[in-house]
């Protein structure tokens, strides 16, 4: 299991160097401790049946917002998000001159709200957490003062509490069944969604009130809104027939390159870190690669934490407002009975993309960190068996995940041109929050 050879190597501490000290760190550099505790969250994802996309994105930003304001409370040149992201109070301070080191205080941020956030996840999951906080936080202890790795800890765990806290209230705290509700009345009509699998479970669309979640950034779900999609119609002359005909005839034409992307960025759940996990990876690939700093670090990834999750959040508003039809249904009602997709569709309403929407979120965080024509290789599945992509930015990467699932048969091309749309205009809230001072 992959999970096992994350516990192997993290838990060994194969991956973990020590960094050259700094005037609050004397052993673990502090940005390796962020790097492999999201590693182990990239894994976690795959093994927690609740990790849904949008469930999996939520948890990623609190993580990263915790380790951020930890940090940034003993930084001159970061700005707290407190006041910044909606219903985040004044987060607790550190004690005026002493001394903290930041590798240990962040194990320990990090270390609890990665156990709160997953405190549902399997045996090996609880394994590897309980590994990663014993055998690293001993790890990053050695050399620390005793009153020192005491204090920072205890700060820690106390930044992570007030981030867990303030999550609670955000409406996507609990999660029952999987995220599917236990009743659920189906609009009436033929464009509008109907369940897509024979599982029961999945006769009720996953999450429907997610959508009414409280934000991180926007000041609501419905902050970036779309047009409605084209009109439903059987008509073969109609934009909604074109639309569905494009995905027929695209599905029956699949090149082996249009295989391999719709496979690259399918990132099911159970299966994969998700679709936002795999915008995480991504950056931390980049991180690694540049030998960004822990400022850096805690920058970009709570940033993208924060514009994918309230990518979703806006994306679930926009589904269950149209409630539009998936193209498996209308295909098999319209065009042919026995048409079958690429890829399964998802159980929830179609429009716009969650793939695209997400991705446009996190394009346009990245791009407003690394630039227009940020070059870079995508790994993220290179242990399933999927070899390297390149892309000459991030938007390349972005425009390729939404069409991957045209070639999936499992959006329209309006759902995955709008949802990027959406995506640019949530990026761009997250992008308005000050952060590093330069």
């Amino acid at each position: 299991m992959r999970i096992g050879r994350c516990l192997t190597v993290l838990a060994t501490l194969g991956m973990l160097g020590v960094g050259a000290a700094s005037a609050q760190t004397t052993g673990v550099a502090p940005e390796l401790v962020v790097r492999n505790w999201y590693r182990l969250v990239l894994e976690l994802v795959r093994h927690t049946p609740t990790m849904s996309p949008p469930v999996a994105s939520r948890a990623m930003a609190y993580i990263g917002v915790s380790a951020y304001e930890t940090v940034a409370a003993g930084a001159d040149d970061m700005t707290s998000l407190a006041g910044q992201l909606n219903g985040l109070t004044d987060v607790p301070t550190r004690e005026t001159g002493a001394v903290y080191d930041e590798a240990v205080a962040l194990q320990a941020a990090l270390s609890a709200s990665v156990a709160s956030f997953f405190a549902n996840t399997g045996p090996t999951g609880q394994r590897a957490m309980t590994a990663v906080t014993d055998k690293f936080g001993a790890k990053v202890s050695e050399g620390v003062p005793a009153d020192v790795v005491a204090r920072s800890a205890a700060y820690g765990r106390a930044m992570a509490a007030h981030i867990v806290h303030w999550s609670q209230g955000d409406g996507g705290a609990v999660v029952e069944n999987m995220g599917f509700p236990y009743d659920y009345t189906p609009k009436e009509g033929p464009q509008y969604w109907v369940p897509t699998s024979l599982v029961r479970q999945q006769q009720a669309p996953l999450l429907p009130q997610w959508g009414n979640n409280r934000p991180f950034v926007m000041p609501t779900g419905n902050a970036c809104p779309l047009p409605a999609p084209p009109e439903y119609s059987e008509d073969p002359g109609s934009q909604f027939y074109a639309e569905a005909k494009e995905v027929f005839d695209v599905a029956a034409n699949l090149t082996d390159e249009q295989k391999t992307i719709a496979r690259f960025w399918s990132d099911d759940p159970m299966l994969s870190p998700t679709p936002p996990g795999h915008w995480m990876s991504i950056a931390l690939q980049i991180l690694e690669r540049d030998g960004a700093d822990v400022k850096t670090h805690l920058d970009v990834m709570t940033r993208l934490g924060i514009g994918m999750s309230d990518a979703f959040i806006g994306c679930w508003y926009s589904k269950f407002e149209y409630d539009l039809v998936r193209p498996v249904t209308y295909i098999r009602r319209v065009i042919d009975p026995n048409w079958e997709t690429a890829l399964i569709t998802p159980p929830f309403p179609e429009y716009p993309s969650g793939h695209s929407t997400q991705s446009g979120a996190a394009a346009t965080v990245l791009t407003a960190l690394y630039g227009d024509a940020y070059a870079f290789s995508d790994a993220t599945h290179e242990d399933d068996g999927l070899a390297v992509r390149d892309y000459t930015s991030f938007w390349d990467a972005a425009e390729e995940a939404g069409l991957s699932r045209l070639y999936g048969g499992i959006h329209f091309r309006a759902a995955i041109e709008r949802g990027l749309d959406q995506g640019r205009c949530i990026g761009e809230h997250t992008n308005a929050l000050k952060t590093l001072v330069k």
